[in-house]
């Protein structure tokens, strides 16, 4: 029995998506070289770290330490118990992006109240939402999956959740989560049922909406004319932009070395955390950041596989959830490398499971295991078990 029991973990690594587990290690662990890379001359000329070079060394594997472990916890989570507390995260996610916004209880950084002070860390709320934002919005699915044509039952319900969450986060403010979380909701119910019609006529409400959140919003008029000519006022709207720029041209198609960039100190804002992809065009050039791509193309098509193998063995909840964390991390990665590259207008979106942040890898490593499950649990169906 003993024997039994210690080769039970052995049995159930066997029994995953190797492609996917990898993928999501090589990135993970990529994340870990290039935050080091990218911090050392801000952790070094920063009060805030003590002037100390492996600051950001030291905390991202503690991060990591702690999101591998959670996700071990989750991956032993059975999706029916996902799914029968999903309403629930979803209310005490809401309830921390209630919280935070409190003076005195919220962190203030830039102008933006994001974090929950922990003491040794902070805790983003938003990051967590994202994942709660897939469980419910699922779960939700599930649900009204026999009224998904019917405007009142099936769309409205979701419509006033997801404008509560949508005020709460342009509150702190946080435009990239708000776009991530929306995309997650319309993209599920669109899996989900709803009629094309419907789901048409909410792309451009939302467009709509976003125009018009663009247009009453100073700071976010700015960041659109930056990001449509970043070198005519290079050292002002447009700077983060022309130095990420410049440090993909530098990196031509072979980059200039690990370690060797010249952008990262102090010529491009938070390299570490939004503008990592940068740094990693500077160092590995044309074909590193493909790599990362590539990593991020798979983790996002086996997250699909996994899904329509649910819907194939008639597990809707799972197939959704999948297909959700499929999204989640396909939109924020697009965002993101967009934003990098000049195709998009600069945001305050970090990349998944590499970026610097413990709230952003916690989310992603929790929400890489359930991914996991729904394809163990697929697994062991198929070969007439039990989940």
């Amino acid at each position: 029995m003993l024997i039994g029991a210690l080769d039970a973990p052995r049995r159930q690594m066997a029994e995953i998506d190797h492609l996917l587990f990898w993928g999501v290690l090589a990135l993970l662990f990529g994340g870990l070289v290039f935050v080091y890379s990218a911090s050392i001359a801000t952790a070094e000329g920063g009060r805030f770290t003590n002037h100390q070079p492996a600051y950001f060394l030291i905390r991202h594997p503690v991060f990591l330490v702690i999101s591998l472990a959670a996700g071990a916890l989750a991956f032993r989570v059975p999706l029916v118990q996902w799914q029968k507390y999903a309403p629930y995260l979803f209310m005490a996610g809401a309830l921390l992006l209630m919280v935070v916004l409190i003076p005195g209880i919220g962190r203030d950084v830039n102008g933006a109240r994001r974090w929950l002070p922990l003491g040794i860390a902070n805790l983003q709320p938003s990051e967590m939402m994202k994942l709660f934002a897939v469980l419910y919005a699922a779960d939700y699915a599930v649900r009204k999956i026999n009224v998904m044509h019917d405007l009142k039952q099936a769309f409205l319900p979701m419509f006033c959740a997801m404008a509560v969450v949508g005020m709460l986060l342009l509150k702190e403010p946080d435009f990239g989560a708000f776009v991530v979380i929306i995309s997650i909701a319309m993209g599920i119910l669109f899996l989900g049922g709803l009629r094309a019609r419907l789901f048409v006529l909410l792309i451009v409400g939302l467009l709509l909406a976003f125009a018009a959140l663009i247009i009453v919003s100073p700071y976010r008029r700015d960041r659109i004319f930056g990001f449509m000519d970043p070198w005519a006022d290079a050292f002002g709207k447009g700077y983060q932009l022309s130095h990420s720029l410049i440090a993909f041209g530098r990196g031509e198609l072979f980059g200039v070395g690990l370690g060797a960039s010249v952008e990262k100190l102090f010529y491009l804002p938070e390299a570490h955390t939004d503008f990592l992809l940068a740094v990693i065009a500077e160092e590995m050039g044309f074909f590193g950041v493909l790599t990362v791509i590539f990593l991020f193309a798979l983790i996002v098509q086996r997250a699909f596989a996994i899904g329509r193998q649910s819907v194939q063995l008639d597990r809707l909840y799972p197939a959704l959830v999948a297909m959700g964390i499929g999204i989640w991390l396909g939109v924020q990665s697009f965002i993101n490398m967009g934003v990098n590259m000049g195709l998009l207008p600069t945001k305050g979106l970090t990349l998944p499971l590499m970026s610097f942040g413990g709230s952003g890898i916690l989310a992603n490593c929790v929400a890489m295991a359930i991914l996991l499950r729904v394809d163990w649990e697929n697994r062991q169906l198929m070969r007439g078990g039990r989940v």
